[in-house]
């Protein structure tokens, strides 16, 4: 019989998930991962974790499965929670459910559960996995799950073989009103449960406040910039090479302090994000300002007037060669090879049409249409007829 270790969070989707594989005649071990320590920063006096963990027991001892507790905080915090820091204070905005799933969950975790003698470690992810056999070896697939508003591929989109040879994803298959309904049935307490929001096991943050411990308050300007502004209407230059057009197009716009009005002033350009809407308390515009672009050199957030100002949008982005990530292996491109794929720049977004371009110092994705919002830091993940091929950091 194999066994397996399910990652049980007290949610609905892992609580199905486990009883899945019990019913599937697998040996089930239910571990409840906890991830954080520090109370000062969640929201309200709720304390999700310990809430959680319980909910999860309560799963457990209704599944009749052995449960316990892992305390990987430290892990998380040198892992996750240090390297969120750090990306904030460059100007950067990282993803730590997509770090959280290679750093903890199929790392540290898988590690845990394998030294439990587990055959596979299982999630309550919302996606799917295949295998073929290429050149005599198999080669593992992961594939978006059947539920097109809860695909959550793209968070696994930094794993590798060695870790997709290991996971299952029972409910890939289903939708969530299905979980939900299975779960009913099955009278499992978190059947009604609603879906945890806030960061991977972190539960309710506030992230200003919660970069606020390491980041101090810094006063700074917000300056508003023109959609006439003159960079933005520049002819294109020709250009020599393929090669030469992308990079051209990858580069963001400067902005200078000069180049438009400033309109009121913030607390830390490290705090704000490309695309944000919240937070800037400046009235007085016919549309809602963005955030365009920040400067955590000068402390400048540079803002435009609605969310069609062309500071937002470019199509062509870049990821340096050491950010590359190929869950397959056997379809990375060589340097001069270009693969037409569907791509997305965040959760949640509808896949879109793009060229990928391999040059000598990474990778460049072009895509057919303007993207809003590419943002540093951020994951670009590439997929091909519901295969999620690989991903890479946005530079």
């Amino acid at each position: 019989m194999k066994r397996v270790v399910v990652g049980l969070s007290g949610g609905v989707d892992s609580s199905v998930t486990a009883h899945l594989l019990k019913e599937q005649g697998y040996e089930v071990i239910g571990l409840f991962m906890k991830n954080w320590h520090d109370d000062s920063v969640t929201i309200s006096n709720e304390c999700p974790w310990l809430e959680d963990s319980n909910d999860a027991m309560i799963v457990a001892e209704k599944l009749g499965i052995p449960f316990q507790a892992v305390d990987l905080s430290a892990q998380y915090k040198e892992r996750i929670v240090d390297y969120m820091f750090a990306e904030y204070e460059k100007g950067r905005t990282p993803n730590p459910d997509v770090l959280c799933n290679r750093e903890i969950k199929f790392d540290v975790f898988m590690d845990i559960a394998l030294k439990l003698g587990a055959d596979y470690v299982a999630t309550g992810h919302y996606c799917r996995k295949a295998e073929e056999i290429i050149d005599d070896k198999p080669v593992y697939k992961l594939l978006a799950g059947k539920d097109n508003n809860k695909d959550q591929s793209y968070f696994l989109c930094q794993l590798s073989q060695q870790q997709l040879a290991k996971a299952l994803f029972p409910i890939g298959e289903l939708t969530k009103p299905e979980v939900r309904e299975i779960a009913k049935e099955a009278d499992l307490i978190t059947a009604e449960k609603k879906d945890s929001q806030g960061l991977c096991f972190i539960g309710k943050v506030r992230l200003p406040e919660f970069l606020q411990q390491k980041l101090q308050p810094k006063k700074g300007d917000i300056v508003t910039i023109p959609s006439d502004f003159s960079d933005y209407i520049t002819e294109l230059p020709s250009f020599a090479s393929k090669e030469e057009e992308l990079k051209h197009l990858a580069t963001k716009f400067t902005y200078n302090k000069t180049d438009g009005k400033v309109v009121g002033t913030h607390q830390g350009a490290h705090y704000f994000t490309k695309g944000q809407r919240k937070g800037l308390n400046v009235g007085g515009t016919k549309e809602a300002l963005y955030v365009i672009e920040t400067d955590v050199n000068t402390n400048i957030i540079f803002t435009g007037e609605g969310k069609q100002h062309p500071g937002l949008y470019r199509n062509v982005l870049f990821v340096a060669n050491e950010e590359i990530h190929w869950i397959r292996e056997d379809l990375t491109l060589k340097f001069g090879e270009t693969m037409q794929v569907e791509a997305r720049i965040r959760y949640r977004q509808v896949l879109e049409q793009a060229t990928l371009y391999k040059v000598d110092s990474g990778l460049y994705v072009e895509f057919e249409n303007k993207q809003s919002a590419i943002q540093e830091g951020q994951f670009v993940a590439w997929y091909k007829n519901e295969e999620l091929l690989g991903s890479g950091v946005i530079s």
